[in-house]
This record gives structure tokens, C-alpha cells and sequence, in this order.
């Protein structure tokens, strides 16, 4: 059986030596959001904060900050959720064993019985232990920029607007919306809900709306360790995250009776219970986020709160998140394991994809897919993958894509999007510029993606390859034998890859040189056999490391107004270039400032590290 609680999970975790108290005073304001990413990037087990200034709440860091750990935690329902994907990838999987056909039927049994949420009395529910005030929550406040303090692993819970506390489940969502606890100009009743593009609530929101009906909205923090992830699931449409939760935690989620239609989350640490605003909303942000850079100030609804609840030993976790890879890129690991084999029957022709961590996942996605059309063609161009990625743009999270880089898997069965350097090779070593680019402009973005021309506005690129190599990949150590001479304005050239250049010198907005490339360039010029330029403010960084390559040409650049090329045309509406393809990932007015820690405080923080400080050995 699961977790009932957060807390019974600490307590096996430090019973193995994986979790530490951290007894001495700590402020939540910067100090313990930086100890935490410091946890993360040195695998520490995961840090329990027992003496947090402004509160008398424990706070749980790191949970799920290492794969084992994770997987350890979640480890009573996660098989039983790989035998439920396992049947929907491959149904005739199910049967082909017979010796394991009934500890595969126990597990799908039981994953399904845990599916269904277990009624529990109000007066017995733990969470309802205690009403307190907002302002009794833990104040988290990450990066120094950021706008307040934030609920950093909440499950926002709504349901279809005329739905019961019982019932209702079955048409519930539960996703992962930053919530700004302070800041701005909320009052102690308020809470700002930043719930993105493309999300369930947005719908019962909608829904709400159309109806003429205020919509309650529980954000829940803590209770079975199971819910973040839930929260996060790419889920196939008509299955509650809920539900999932209770599959994957081994136990159906208890729920009791609140005061709003909805049910609380009875085994929960903490439930922030309200209504969602109509149509009024209010200033939300700054905030730093996934991407590396601060998400800014932007109107968002917000929930009006009726009560706040919590357990009488009640724990807040937390995480802090920034340029990955962080604590939720494990979660993002973790996904990608149990989702990636039903991927085909969703997908069909589809075989792997990656969201690039590294590149802030929405940025970049890599995928192979089959291309079996006309096989008796010897000349091969890229015709299945094209519909692979359409199908692709059309699938729930996926869709936010910015960046869709495509292959077929019969020209090296081998290759695995999740290597992208040899997947950037491959591609490479066969892209055609003058037919593989195809742009969408003016379409929806992630909403934390500033490279557009607005907020949530910009553009897409699909870029397919097949067939055989094209052209031979020049590396670091041939263009270092070629001496080439670097042509103003630009006043350094670095190998990034086999294939890629890195361009800086010139600062933004100067951008009519970019034009003039060939001119620049002559046909006899060394640069010309690298078919991947990428203009940046700092050559030497991004050539640095393949993730500072991957983070600022995808995260910091928007297709098609930063999109150039030697040799461009444009016919019948198609645009390509017959020499290197050019992207512009400059630092631009319109982007979102990078985080930066405070360097007094990241003093402060180290020393609590050294050799006789408090936190020595953790990181």
C-alpha cells in the first residue's frame, strides 16, 4: 500500500539515509531556495527544513531531486502503471508470457482499483485538522527578481462546473499552476493562479463562464507524494489525474467533503480552497523560471480564497526551478520513461521523442519517425515524417513545440533522440536548406518563451531529413587548420559541433549585416562548410558546453523573424537558402533578464557548506 502522507514518506526516506534535517534557522526568503539547487546539482538526499523563519511549518526539499529516489518513492504504483501503458502500447503483450500473465493481471487489477478516489468523513479527514491564514504558509520566495512568494509544487484541482464533491472526479483536472502566495497587489484572501496555454483548467474556466457560474478551485500542497507528477502527466484526454495518482501512489486518493462543491484532498497537507475569478485578474510575476530566465509580470486570474486547511503535522515541500537541468527535469525523466512506449499508438509512425531538457523543453523537440512512403523511390525526400511532425503539432503538450527537428528512423535505426548530439549529426549531415525548412507563423506559443513577436505569439519550425548523407561534417581540429580569417563585423568564430558554428561580435538590434552574409562569406571561405550558424553575444560560452548551445540558440530565438541564410529565396511561398542556415540567438530588448543569484547570499550559502558548518557534506 502507498503513502497515506508526506510525512510517512520522510520518515522511510531518513530511515534509509536518504533524508537530512536541517535544524538550524533558515530563511525562506532566497536562502532556502538556493540550498535546494545546490542539493539537486550534487545528488544530496533530500533535505528536510525544520526551523523555517516565518512559520512553524517543516519544508521538504529535494524529493524527487535524484531518478532512484524518485522511482524509490513512487515505487509502490509505478509498475502497475507500466503494465497499464505496456497493454495500451502493445495489447498482445499481455498474453504472449503466460508463466507472468497473472502478476501482470494482479498489477492492472490492483492499478485499476486504486484508480477510483475513497470517500472519507470530514471529521476524520487530517487535513482539516486546522484553519490557518495565508500568511502562516511558508514564504518561498527563489530568485531575487521574483514577485513575491510562490507555491512551487501545487496540484490545482478544479472540475466541471456543476459537478459534485463525489462525483465530479470523473470530470476533474489537476494540473501544476504557479500560485503567488504575496506580492503584487494581492490581499491576504488572494492568490494568483498563472495557469498557461493549452491547460484543463482553462476549459472548466470556460465552461464556468459560459454557464454564468463562479468555479472552485482547491490547490493542494503536500499529502501523497504521487500528485506532483500527476499534476504534470501528459494524460490522454478523459483520464483525472486523480485518477492517475491513485494508480501510480499504490492507493486511491481519500477525499472528503469541503465547503465548496469540490472535494478536499483528505490525506492532504495543506488546501488553499476558493473560487477562480470571472473575468477580473490582477498582476502576476515576475518569476524565475524553467528557461533560465524570469517569467514576467502579466495578468493572470486568481482564486479568492474561503479557507486554508492543514494537518496538524503538516509538511510544505518545495523546489525551486531555473536553467536546467533542475528538480523537475527528473519529474521530465520520469514522464518520458513511462509514457515513451505508448507513444506509437498515439503517434502513429512516430518512434521517439525528446523534449530537450537542456534547451528548456519547449524550445527544442527532436523525434524520429518512419518514412515508408513510395519505397520504390531511390531518391528519397521527406514526405511520412512531414505528416509525423503535423501529427506531432497537434498532440496536447507537444503542441507548444517551437522548434521541431525530424528524422527517419530507417536511415539509421540506431539513433535515439534522447543522444541530441549525434541526433544534431545526424540531421545535419543530410538536411537539405533549400526544401527541409517549413515555418508557421503567427501561432500560439508556450506562454514562458519571450523570443515572439508578443506574449504566447510567435512562430514554429519543422526541420525533416532523410536519405543518405548530403555532405561531409567539419570539426573543431579542421577548422582550426584552415586559420580563417574572421570578416567584420563579427570578431569571433568557434566550433560548437561537427557541422555548427557560433558567430558573435555584434550586438542586437544591428541586424542588416545578417542580410549580406554572402558577401560577407566568400564562396572560397572555410565558415561555408558548416551548415548551422548560430549569431550569439558570446561565441566562446556557447561553443563552451553542448547545453549552453542547446539553451540559447532554441530558447532565445524566434523562427521566423530570426531565421537567415546564405544564398536565401523565397518560391511559391517556400523560404530556403543554399548555403549554411543562420540563426539570430542574440540578446534582444523584448526577452526576459536571466537569473542571476545574489552574490552575498551565495557567500553565506557556501559557508554553511564548508568544513564545520552545519550543512557540510550535503553539497
Amino acid at each position: 500500500m502507498g503513502y497515506a502522507s508526506l510525512r510517512e514518506c520522510t520518515v522511510e526516506l531518513e530511515s534509509r539515509g536518504d533524508l537530512i534535517r536541517v535544524t538550524e534557522p533558515i530563511d525562506p526568503h532566497l536562502e532556502m531556495g538556493m540550498i535546494q539547487r545546490r542539493a539537486y546539482r550534487s545528488g544530496a538526499p533530500a533535505l528536510l527544513f525544520t526551523n523555517v523563519k516565518g512559520t512553524r511549518y517543516p519544508c521538504l526539499a529535494n524529493l524527487y531531486g535524484t531518478l532512484e529516489r524518485a522511482r524509490w518513492v513512487l515505487r509502490h504504483g509505478i509498475r502497475a502503471v507500466e503494465a497499464l501503458v505496456g497493454v495500451k502500447a502493445e495489447p498482445e503483450q499481455l498474453f504472449r508470457s503466460l508463466p507472468s500473465l497473472p502478476g501482470k493481471l494482479v498489477r492492472l487489477a490492483l492499478g485499476g482499483i486504486h484508480a477510483f478516489p475513497v470517500p472519507m468523513s470530514a471529521r476524520s479527514a487530517p487535513v482539516r485538522a486546522t484553519r490557518i491564514g495565508k500568511d502562516e504558509l511558508p514564504q518561498v520566495v527563489c530568485w531575487p527578481r521574483d514577485g513575491g512568494a510562490f507555491v512551487t509544487l501545487p496540484a490545482v484541482y478544479s472540475q466541471q462546473p456543476g459537478t459534485n464533491w463525489w462525483g465530479g472526479w470523473a470530470r476533474s483536472n489537476m494540473g501544476m499552476y504557479r500560485s503567488q502566495l504575496s506580492g503584487n497587489d494581492y490581499s491576504q484572501s488572494q492568490v494568483g493562479l498563472h495557469y498557461q496555454t493549452h491547460r484543463g483548467l482553462g476549459i472548466h474556466h470556460k465552461a464556468a463562464l459560459e454557464a454564468g457560474v463562479r468555479l472552485p478551485v482547491n490547490i493542494v500542497v503536500g499529502g501523497p507524494p504521487s500528485l506532483p507528477l500527476s499534476a504534470v502527466m501528459p494524460l490522454p484526454e478523459g483520464l483525472p489525474e486523480i485518477a492517475f495518482a491513485g494508480v501510480l501512489g499504490g492507493r486511491g486518493v481519500r477525499i472528503c467533503r469541503g465547503e465548496t462543491p469540490l472535494p478536499l484532498f483528505a490525506e492532504a497537507d495543506f488546501v488553499i480552497e476558493g473560487y477562480l475569478s470571472a473575468t477580473e485578474t490582477l498582476p502576476e510575476g515576475p518569476f524565475g523560471d524553467h528557461l533560465g530566465y524570469y517569467s514576467l509580470v502579466h495578468d493572470f486570474p486568481f482564486l479568492e480564497i474561503t479557507n486554508v486547511w492543514a494537518r496538524e503535522d503538516a509538511i510544505w515541500p518545495f523546489t525551486t526551478v531555473g536553467r536546467p537541468p533542475q528538480e523537475d527535469s527528473v519529474l521530465g525523466e520520469l514522464i518520458h520513461e513511462l509514457t515513451g512506449p505508448a507513444l506509437p499508438t498515439v503517434l502513429p509512425g512516430v518512434k521517439a521523442v525528446n523534449a530537450v531538457d537542456e534547451a528548456g523543453v519547449h524550445p527544442l523537440l527532436l523525434a524520429v519517425a518512419s518514412e515508408r512512403y513510395d519505397p520504390y523511390r531511390k531518391r528519397k525526400r521527406p514526405q511520412e515524417i512531414l505528416t509525423a511532425a503535423n501529427a506531432i503539432l497537434g498532440q496536447g503538450q507537444l503542441s507548444l513545440a517551437k522548434y521541431l527537428l525530424i528524422v527517419a528512423g530507417e536511415d539509421d535505426p540506431s539513433l535515439h533522440p534522447e543522444d541530441s548530439r549525434s541526433f544534431f549529426r545526424h540531421l545535419l549531415s543530410r538536411v537539405d536548406f533549400r526544401r527541409d525548412l517549413h515555418f508557421q507563423t503567427q501561432t500560439t506559443m508556450d506562454t514562458l518563451d519571450y523570443s515572439g513577436s508578443g506574449f504566447q505569439t510567435g512562430s514554429k519550425l519543422v526541420v525533416a531529413a532523410v536519405g543518405e548523407p548530403i555532405r561531409e561534417l567539419f570539426d573543431h581540429s579542421w577548422w582550426e587548420e584552415q586559420n580563417a580569417p574572421i570578416p567584420a563585423p563579427f570578431q569571433r568564430i568557434e566550433v560548437v559541433a561537427p557541422g555548427v558554428l557560433a558567430l558573435s561580435g555584434v550586438e542586437h538590434p544591428q541586424v542588416d549585416f545578417l542580410d549580406e552574409l554572402s558577401q560577407l562569406f566568400p564562396e572560397s571561405h572555410p565558415a561555408l562548410k558548416f551548415p548551422l550558424w548560430v549569431v550569439v553575444d558570446d561565441a566562446e560560452f556557447v561553443a563552451g558546453e553542448w547545453a549552453n548551445f542547446l539553451l540559447v540558440t532554441f530558447a532565445r530565438s524566434d523562427p521566423a523573424s530570426d531565421s537567415y541564410g546564405l544564398e536565401s529565396f523565397t518560391h511559391n511561398k517556400h523560404w530556403g537558402c543554399s548555403g549554411p542556415f543562420v540563426i539570430d540567438a542574440r540578446a534582444k530588448p523584448h526577452h526576459a533578464p536571466g537569473l542571476e543569484e545574489d552574490p552575498a547570499l551565495v557567500k553565506r550559502v557556501e559557508a554553511l557548506a564548508a568544513p564545520g558548518g552545519s550543512l557540510h557534506g550535503i553539497f
